[in-house]
């Protein structure tokens, strides 16, 4: 990293499966940034976002004597999916539609995930998000670079309602894995370079069970996609043991998503 880029922000994000109505492939929630957002505006992604300082406190009272920066990461990820599309993932009980309503509403007004549980009776259950894997992309031309750790959680068939924050984003939708990428595609979806390759990486997965059994027994190193020449052209590459199949592409097409 030279002095000239900035720095990394800490972010999380959460992959959310559920059982698909007509049984097939596991369905994965996803969002729509709004244009006129500066990073990946327009993009499909997975509900996240940077992880705050309230995040990094309430990790701190939550497990005194724990991996606070761990806890923090996951804590911003239900935090987020929550703000983002009133989903509630990520808490020890069952939450319903009901409840799960309530405490956005206090979240988004208070600002305080803490204070919305305290209200609604909710208790965080970190431990219930799989760490899947953590993007650094560094110098490919963004004018902010996300340390981004990614997780992924199971709905199973609980509460489904879900609703836009209008803010950030435009549209939510569920989506198994292929049909996702089988839209971007035919130029339905625009993906950016990090979510076609775990989109490609979770296709490989019928369901929840096995895509978790595959985050916990495959090695995380931070990726930092890298820029090589082929005989091609150049592409940009990330590591081939870390789960990926698909570990390069070629950057014309990379930068233009």
């Amino acid at each position: 990293m030279t002095s000239e880029q900035p720095v990394p922000i800490p972010a999380a994000t959460l992959v959310v499966f559920r059982r698909a109505p007509d049984e097939g492939p596991a369905q994965l929630l996803m969002v729509i940034r709004s244009k006129a957002l500066a990073f990946a505006g327009g993009m499909a992604v997975f509900p996240g976002g940077r992880v705050d300082e309230e995040d990094h406190a309430l990790a701190a009272r939550l497990v005194p004597d724990g991996d606070h920066d761990e806890i923090a990461h996951r804590i911003a990820a239900i935090r987020e999916t929550l703000e983002e599309t009133g989903l509630a993932v990520g808490f020890r009980r069952g939450c319903d539609a009901a409840t799960a309503a309530r405490t956005r509403e206090t979240l988004l007004s208070s600002g305080s995930l803490e204070e919305a549980m305290a209200r609604n009776g909710l208790e965080l259950d970190p431990a219930s998000l799989t760490p899947f894997a953590r993007w650094l992309p560094l110098g490919l031309a963004h004018g902010r670079i996300f340390d981004t750790r990614f997780y992924l959680a199971d709905l199973g068939t609980g509460n489904v309602e879900i609703t836009v924050d209008e803010t950030e984003n435009t549209r939510l939708f569920w989506i198994t894995a292929e049909d996702a990428l089988a839209k971007a595609d035919r130029g339905e979806l625009s993906l950016i370079f990090p979510t076609r390759r775990n989109l490609e990486r979770l296709a490989q997965f019928a369901d929840f069970a096995s895509a978790r059994s595959h985050a916990e027994a495959t090695p995380q190193r931070i990726i930092t996609p890298q820029i090589v020449r082929t005989e091609e052209g150049q592409a940009l590459t990330i590591p081939d043991d870390l789960g990926y199949p698909v570990t390069r592409e070629k950057l014309s097409s990379a930068m233009r998503s």
